[in-house]
C-alpha cells in the first residue's frame, strides 16, 4: 500500500521531476494560465500554492526560498508583487484546474491550471487589442504623408544638381 506517499513521479527522475515542476510553476507565474496534461496540472498544484504561500509571507527567507525553488529572480519578483497580493485575502486554494478532454495525438487527459484570483490586467487586454485598429487608421493618412515627403525630398535632391 502507498500510505504516505504523495509524490507523483510522472515517469521521470528526481531530477528531471523537480526541473519540470519547477518550470511549470514558473510558466504559471510569468502567463497566469497554462495547458498541461492532468497528471501534471495536480502534480503542479501543491508547489505552485506553496509559492503564493511563500509570497505572501513577503520576508527575505520566503523569497530566497522561492529563487531556490524557481530559479529566476524576475519570476520570483512577479510572484511577490503581483500574485500574492491578490491572495492576500484567501486561506488558500489559489489554482483552479479545468478539464478540456482528451488530446488528439494521443488521448492524454489535458487541463489548464491557472489562478483563481486573475491579475486585473487581462480586462485591460481587450481595449489594447482596439488601440492597433484605430492605430492602424491613423497610419493611413501618415502613409499618403510619406510620399509626399519623398518628392519633396527628391525635388530637394534635384535642385542642388541643376545649380
Amino acid at each position: 500500500m502507498r500510505h504516505q506517499r504523495k509524490v507523483k513521479k510522472l515517469q521521470r527522475p528526481a531530477a528531471q521531476r523537480k526541473a519540470l515542476l519547477s518550470g511549470l510553476v514558473a510558466d504559471l507565474i510569468t502567463h497566469k494560465q497554462i495547458k498541461t496534461t492532468l497528471a501534471k496540472a495536480k502534480a503542479v498544484r501543491p508547489f505552485a500554492e506553496k509559492m503564493v504561500t511563500l509570497g505572501k509571507r513577503g520576508d527575505i527567507h520566503a523569497r530566497r526560498m522561492a529563487v531556490a525553488f524557481l530559479r529566476s529572480k524576475s519570476v520570483v519578483t512577479e510572484l511577490f508583487d503581483v500574485i500574492a497580493p491578490l491572495a492576500k485575502t484567501r486561506a488558500g486554494g489559489y489554482t483552479r484546474i479545468t478539464k478540456l478532454g482528451q488530446r488528439l495525438s494521443d488521448s492524454a487527459p489535458v487541463a489548464f491550471i491557472e489562478w483563481v484570483d486573475q491579475p486585473a490586467a487581462q480586462p485591460a487586454a481587450a481595449p489594447a487589442e482596439e488601440k492597433p485598429a484605430e492605430a492602424a487608421t491613423e497610419e493611413k493618412p501618415a502613409a499618403k504623408k510619406a510620399p509626399a515627403k519623398k518628392a519633396a525630398k527628391k525635388a530637394a535632391a534635384k535642385k542642388p544638381d541643376a545649380e
